[in-house]
């Protein structure tokens, strides 16, 4: 294995001799059926493309029928009301650990943009946050420490698409998503234990059961070449893409022995189904502030999963609310709060047992619905949801009534995308961007949407103006001068708009669709 990236004598701390043959073990165990599987998924993309449509899997038909339940579930991952997410760095850290929430997903994915040093100083702070030793002492004269109380730690290693490039083996860059969790398990597993907690994870973008089961063998392998009790690790799955909404009972079977509950990843959801029936004539989305959690499709998708993990003993973790409260506007402040809260009534009334934020000042009002709705018990899997009943045609019934293109929705996906793509190029992957935090699934929204109704033969604007790529480019110029307006000229001219533009304009104007706009833009990355 050949490590590329710079090793200074702090990261020789984390790319040990034997942490790198642990890592390089996995990949040489794993990797060819990594690469086996992303293979089945531009396959089951030409058959979509072809016009199959998704179903619930005969094959797998008596998985669904039958009574199991998954293993039971640490103490500590008990009560899950609220979870808050974020990258790894030193002060991110400490702050959503302090913040209140139950739980704190530090992100190695879409919250974080994979430079080299990123990826391997957000494991040193991850060991100094289990150690307890992570603190931060800025310019201004901030001191950052951990309380006493701290959120319960999850970790979320990058999906089975990328690549860390930084590490070879015989000359192919590893599965970057070995590579995080290779890293992270072998320094802190048995730290964790040794404090009453364990090691647990979230796993992102999976499509099918069958890549729960490579992640199961992963951890079955990586936890007896350490000698460390099967089913130590816990895993909560996102599910976040569309073909993974029809294999939720199969997925957690896969991971029936390390699984702890599945997510509502709601940003990525939309994504997967903008980008799995784009070739479709008749599936067209509207502005993706219309795409809302009440379309009978997203309710079909979350009461599903309510209703699937409950019946397996598993938690039901709802979606993201984004907003970043403001400093100077209470107005502001008012009318989000209000949609936060009525989003956590909604999850919380549907049997959701948690929830997540994306700030700590979203912790308090999320705590405060949740807690309610719970009193004193960590979940509410006894809510069993016999009502709902949710055939294939609805989570495939993409009908938004009403739904319109607008030339403000347009120049929305245009402004905010490149705004995104310029953090990410200079290393930060949770961009805080008209009040909310966005991740890469916004960003991927984006660009989706503008590619879609680019390429579409019917996409028009509500005042009957075609959607073309003549349209966007007349937009382009001039939402590149309200950017420069809002960063100023010195931090416009030093910023990496340019290369985001390029990107961008390449993304939404190429005759096919890039899965990931991550990979096209990981090699601008050092």
């Amino acid at each position: 294995m050949e490590i590329a990236g710079n090793v200074t004598a702090e990261f020789a701390q984390v790319l040990t001799p034997e942490a790198i043959a642990f890592v390089e073990k996995l990949e040489r165990e794993f990797g060819g059926r990594r690469r086996e599987l992303l293979r089945a998924r531009v396959e089951r993309q030409k058959a979509i493309d072809a016009g199959e449509q998704p179903d619930f899997l005969s094959s797998t038909a008596e998985v669904r029928s039958s009574d199991w339940k998954v293993a039971p579930i640490p103490a500590d991952l008990q009560s899950r009301r609220v979870e808050i997410t974020g990258p790894t760095d030193r002060k991110m850290l400490i702050n959503a650990l302090n913040s209140g929430a139950s739980v704190f997903m530090a992100d190695f994915e879409d919250a974080n943009s994979p430079t080299w040093d990123n990826m391997i100083q957000g494991h040193l702070n991850l060991r100094d946050a289990i150690e307890r030793t992570i603190s931060l002492s800025t310019s201004e004269g901030k001191e950052y420490k951990l309380n006493e109380q701290i959120a319960v730690l999850l970790v979320r290693p990058r999906g089975w698409h990328l690549t860390e490039k930084h590490a070879k083996v015989d000359g192919r860059p590893m599965s970057a998503s070995l590579f995080d969790f290779g890293l992270y398990f072998f320094h802190n597993a048995r730290r964790l234990m040794g404090k009453g907690s364990g090691p647990y994870f979230y796993l992102p973008k999976l499509e099918n059961h069958l890549e729960a089961r490579l992640w199961n063998d992963v951890f079955n392998f990586a936890q007896d070449s350490l000698d460390i009790p099967r089913g130590t690790i816990k895993a909560t799955v996102l599910i976040e893409t569309i073909l993974a909404a029809f294999e939720m009972d199969e997925i957690l079977y896969e991971l029936r022995d390390h699984i702890a509950g599945l997510n509502a990843g709601r940003w990525d959801y939309i994504f997967s189904i903008i980008k799995k029936f784009r070739s479709r004539p008749d599936f067209l989305f509207p502005d993706r502030a219309q795409v809302t959690m009440t379309t009978p499709f997203m309710r079909a998708y979350t009461e599903l999963l309510v209703k699937t993990c409950h019946r397996r003993g598993a938690h039901a973790i709802g979606g993201m609310a984004a907003f970043i409260p403001s400093r100077k506007d209470a107005q502001v402040n008012e009318v989000a709060l209000a949609k936060v809260r009525e989003d956590k009534l909604r999850e919380s009334g549907d049997g959701f047992d948690g929830t997540w934020v994306a700030h700590p000042d979203l912790v308090p009002t999320a705590k405060e619905v949740f807690d309610n709705v719970l009193k004193d018990k960590p979940h509410q899997k006894e809510r069993l949801r016999a009502d709902v009943n949710v055939a294939a045609s609805g989570l495939l019934n993409f009908t938004i009534p009403g739904g319109q293109i607008t030339e403000a929705g347009l120049r929305l996906n245009i402004n905010v995308a490149l705004q995104y793509m310029d953090a990410w190029l200079r290393g930060s992957g949770a961009v805080a961007i008209y009040n909310l935090m966005e991740d890469a699934a916004t960003a991927e929204i984006s660009r989706a949407q503008v590619w879609q109704w680019i390429h579409h033969p019917t996409a028009s604007l509500a005042d009957g103006r075609k959607v073309s790529i003549d349209l966007y480019r007349q937009f382009l110029p001039e939402e590149l001068e309200k950017i420069k307006a809002l960063y100023g000229a010195g931090a416009y001219a030093s910023s990496k708009i340019e290369t985001a533009q390029a990107l961008f304009d390449r993304l939404v104007t190429d005759d096919n669709f890039n899965e990931f706009l991550t990979l096209v833009a990981y090699d601008q990355l050092e």
